[in-house]
């Protein structure tokens, strides 16, 4: 039998089972992954209620059909409220959760990382 290779048994893994369904790493990466979703964080983050024209020119380069398609997914995650106004013209605003907002300091941890190593 081969002994397990750089075991650490005084060290809580990433994942107990590998990107597996329970695994608390994927469901992070499955709501926040992907090139526009914390961009898109990161300006709500800055600028708090945002409308989404103003969000679309904030977020350089995204699409209508990527920040439509972000925003309705960020929605039913749980991480956006989307507020509508009935009025003429329909006015739309967007702003975090509270589940959202408490995975900034998270986000900024990672920042700090990436300017210190990359």
């Amino acid at each position: 039998m081969a002994a397990k290779k750089n075991s650490k048994p005084d060290h809580e893994p990433l994942c107990e089972d590998i990107a597996g369904k329970g695994c608390g790493l994927k469901k992070v990466i499955d709501i926040i992954g992907g090139k526009w979703k914390i961009m898109i964080l990161c300006v709500m983050d800055k600028e708090g209620t945002i409308r989404y024209g103003e969000l679309r020119r904030r977020v350089f380069g995204i699409t209508n059909t990527m920040l439509a398609t972000s925003l309705k997914e960020m929605e039913e995650d749980g991480l956006v409220e989307r507020i509508q106004y009935m009025e003429m013209p329909v006015r739309v605003e967007y702003t975090l959760t509270k589940k959202a907002e408490s995975i900034v300091p998270i986000l900024l941890q990672l920042k700090k990382w990436g300017e210190e190593n990359l």
